[in-house]
């Protein structure tokens, strides 16, 4: 039997079904390790199937950081009203939008290829991928700016 902790942490950090993390750390033998890559990469799959379709809606988020001296703007796009209303896709546009305001990023590509500051063994992508599991719609970084009044 899995520790219900586990199964409990790889669902929030995966977004995946309570049966899909049982499945994965059986078949990792209890590894939490493994069990994690191995839904990060099912999520990525999951992600990937899911690349031709349009996002036709979404969020804007801002982060503003150090008194106002510094601040972003996140365009966070989805396929429906109803996810760009769910806490999980505004807490990760949030997240994103706080990423923004810790560099310089020239592009999109760029940033979701960037080390989450909460979590350097992730990325930006993982995230985004994470949550895409989760609400099952594409879900992608369509734009962002940074201001700082220093520059």
């Amino acid at each position: 039997m899995q520790d219900i902790e586990s199964i409990k942490k790889l669902r929030e950090e995966t977004g995946a079904g309570v049966l899909e993390v049982k499945n994965a750390l059986e078949e990792a033998q209890g590894d939490y390790t493994k069990a994690h890559e191995m839904l990060m990469k099912k999520a990525e799959s999951k992600a990937a199937k899911k690349a031709d379709r349009v996002t036709k809606d979404g969020l804007v988020e801002s982060y503003i950081h150090m008194g106002g001296k510094a601040g972003s703007l996140v365009l966070l796009a989805c396929e429906t009203d109803f996810v760009a209303k769910t806490d999980d896709f505004k807490k990760v546009a949030h997240e994103i939008a706080m990423q923004v305001c810790t560099s310089e990023y020239t592009d999109v590509n760029e940033l979701v290829e960037a080390e989450y500051i909460r979590d350097p063994s992730k990325k930006i992508k993982d995230l985004i991928n994470e949550l895409t599991a989760k609400v099952g719609e594409k879900i992608e970084i369509r734009s962002f700016v940074r201001f700082d009044v220093r520059e």
